[in-house]
């Protein structure tokens, strides 16, 4: 093995970079990426150009000690870029790591547990900001992202940029959700930015607001919600996860849902409606219906 400077590696690394920009990946995909190079860097003293199926298996045989999952997936997918677009190998280590394969089920908030949870943030920016999330169906990243400009007051409708899949689409925008965001821009008059990494975004030790994970923990209450907080999972995502439900179990067809989360697959936004009280009522009913058609007699049987 040819041993690499750090310097080397350095290079490297800004080459690998560049390809994750002009392959254009999102954000967040390109800085899990860079960050799998950084650590598998560091693990292996920058020696990343040739490494064994053994020294692969002890690495990622640790990070999953202290990692879920999804980040040893990243690690993995980010690796296998950096043979194929920097070191110009084929990854030889096809079945080095196979992830189970799971489906969960979210913790789904109901319509008043949301409002409780809203109401329940202390700090006026997170409360804001959350019920934006919410009441316009954003992931997070959207969220931090919307300008005054995404607005047509007009129209009635927040125009989403840049979304999952290099995706722009349009939702609608609630009477109430425009009242709240004019009244808190007369707050922090911001020309850009409409609720988030603005002046006014409250700086806590420890929290980077301009990253997925950093204001909703800063903002989370503490402890005035045990129900909500401490019984359930809750995320941002939670949010999303909410509105779609709550639109289902209000009647709005499928397809407008799909349209509004600006899901790719009708399939993937049908998941929805397996965590809807609404469905979950109708298959009690279809089920009582029919057994109570069976007539099993007890006195022919041995």
């Amino acid at each position: 093995m040819v041993a690499c400077s750090k310097t080397d590696f350095q290079q490297r690394y800004d080459t690998h970079l560049k390809h994750l920009k002009l392959k254009g990946l999102q954000p967040k995909t390109i800085e899990a990426y860079a960050r799998a190079i950084r650590r598998i860097g560091a693990y292996f003293d920058h020696q990343v150009h040739e490494l064994s199926a053994e020294q692969l298996t002890d690495y990622f045989t640790e990070l999953l000690t202290s990692h879920a999952w999804s980040a040893v997936k990243l690690d993995l997918y980010g690796l296998k870029f950096y043979y194929a677009h920097v070191l110009r190998r084929p990854w030889g280590h096809l079945d080095l790591i196979k992830p189970p394969t799971a489906q969960r089920r979210p913790d789904i908030l109901t319509v008043a547990e949301t409002e409780r949870l809203i109401q329940a943030t202390n700090t006026l920016s997170y409360r804001v900001f959350f019920f934006t999330l919410y009441s316009l169906d954003l992931r997070l990243g959207e969220g931090l992202r919307l300008t005054v400009a995404d607005l047509d007051a007009a129209r009635r409708r927040v125009h989403i940029r840049d979304a999952k899949g290099n995706k722009d689409r349009l939702v609608p925008l609630p009477q109430t959700t425009l009242a709240v965001l004019r009244r808190f821009w007369r707050v922090h008059r911001n020309p850009v930015l409409l609720v988030s990494q603005s002046p006014w975004w409250p700086a806590r030790r420890g929290h980077r607001h301009d990253t997925a994970g950093g204001g909703w923990r800063a903002g989370r209450p503490a402890g005035s919600e045990p129900g909500v907080w401490d019984k359930k999972k809750i995320t941002p995502h939670s949010l999303r996860h909410g509105y779609a439900t709550h639109l289902i179990e209000a009647g709005v067809d499928l397809l407008e849902v799909q349209k509004l989360l600006g899901h790719r697959s009708i399939l993937t936004t049908s998941r929805y409606t397996h965590l809807t009280t609404r469905t979950d009522r109708r298959a009690e009913q279809v089920i009582n219906e029919l057994i109570d058609g069976f007539s099993l007699a007890w006195g022919t049987a041995k």
